[in-house]
């Protein structure tokens, strides 16, 4: 086991930055997931670390060994990829063993140790037959017991279950968690999928554009987003996001936000962080399920309700999504109840939770209303 370290780490292609002053310590025996969308940099972040890439700047660490100019094989890495990369002309056995063989260690020794992680992933019964004889969901648990014998103090995976159909990725990645667990190895994994990254990782690096957004715990990545970027990014469907206009009343002392004909009041712990916004526009942000939806009732409407019209219906058995057309053109997305009886075309009375609502800086699009583990890594994305 060790603890990895990404210490100021760049990486440029020509003129392209693919991985932007990189900052990140992760901590021994823990499970961090880098995530974001497709050339947000962080395969070519996984990449350094596995020495399969060499970076422009900065160091890697793995436990106290600088290992930055280290190659692959002198790093103690295992790197699970996505296409599996088995020899197809040896059995699984030979598959498992064979970064051992490399090492000179002992036939019976190569044996006992395969044969102990084949029973922890139940491929014993497989250990004889040839990678082309295996299921997709077999042969990505070949190639982590190829990547578990070898006992390195660091897994590396790529979008190991991109290859895998819906049940078996559910099932694989249940799996590896609680294989990590049994383990307790550090692992960087990498994926693209939010829903993937919010079930596996203790912590969770999302990136863009080759830049850290934000680390965190997935469940404060989802209630506290440090911009509009990681509040959309994370979740689904992605939050609704409005312009609106911050305004207080003189008499009252009621902070509202009052986008076209829809107007909210702001609890005052997150109005107190709105006092510089006064007169002026903010994106505010509000989660599916946070807004709740129900039949139109001209008698029973507040201040923080308006009217939309249904346009599509998405029944998903344990929940039903909802689109509507606000008053002024605008999309908005709710989680409802599936048994609530609504369809296409009727007109209903939207309301939002303002005690969930978020707000972002319209320019540099960082969160005005959420609070963020670490301040430090916040600036550093400014």
């Amino acid at each position: 086991m060790a603890q990895v370290v990404f210490d100021h780490v760049s990486k440029m292609f020509d003129a392209f930055t693919a991985v932007d002053d990189l900052n990140i310590e992760v901590r021994d025996g823990e499970f961090l997931v880098l995530v974001g969308p497709s050339g947000c940099g962080k395969s070519t972040a996984l990449r350094c670390l596995a020495g399969l890439e060499e970076i422009s700047s900065g160091r890697i660490l793995i436990g106290e060994r600088d290992v930055t100019w280290l190659d692959p094989k002198d790093r103690d890495i295992a790197m699970v990829f996505q296409n599996y990369a088995l020899y197809p002309h040896m059995s699984v056995r030979d598959n498992m063993g064979f970064a051992l063989k490399l090492r000179k260690m002992a036939k019976a020794d190569i044996n006992r140790r395969v044969e102990e992680v084949a029973a922890i992933l139940d491929i014993a019964h497989l250990l004889d037959r040839k990678p082309r004889a295996l299921s997709g969901g077999q042969r990505q648990r070949v190639a982590l017991g190829r990547a578990i014998v070898r006992e390195p103090q660091c897994f590396l995976m790529d979008e190991p279950l991109s290859n895998l159909d819906a049940k078996l990725r559910v099932q694989t990645r249940a799996e590896i968690i609680k294989l990590q667990k049994r383990l307790n190895v550090t692992t960087v994994y990498v994926t693209h999928d939010q829903v993937e990254a919010m079930t596996m990782g203790d912590r969770i690096a999302v990136m863009d554009k080759g830049r850290l957004q934000q680390l965190d715990t997935p469940q404060h990545l989802y209630d506290f987003p440090a911009n509009r970027f990681v509040a959309t990014f994370i979740g689904s469907p992605s939050m609704n996001i409005f312009r609106a206009a911050v305004a207080r009343d003189a008499n009252t002392g009621v902070v509202r936000i009052a986008a076209d004909e829809f107007g909210v009041a702001i609890p005052a712990q997150r109005a107190e962080r709105l006092a510089h916004w006064y007169g002026k526009e903010v994106l505010i942000g509000v989660r599916p399920e946070h807004i709740e939806v129900r039949e139109y009732a001209e008698d029973v409407r507040d201040d923080n309700t308006v009217t939309a019209m249904i346009e599509l219906v998405e029944p998903l058995g344990s929940e039903t999504l909802l689109h509507l057309r606000g008053p002024a053109g605008e999309t908005i997305v709710a989680r409802v109840d599936p048994r609530a009886r609504l369809t296409v075309g009727t007109t209903v009375d939207v309301t939002v939770r303002t005690e969930h609502i978020h707000a972002f800086d319209p320019d540099t699009e960082l969160a005005l209303t959420s609070e963020v583990a670490n301040a430090a890594e916040l600036a550093a994305v400014a």
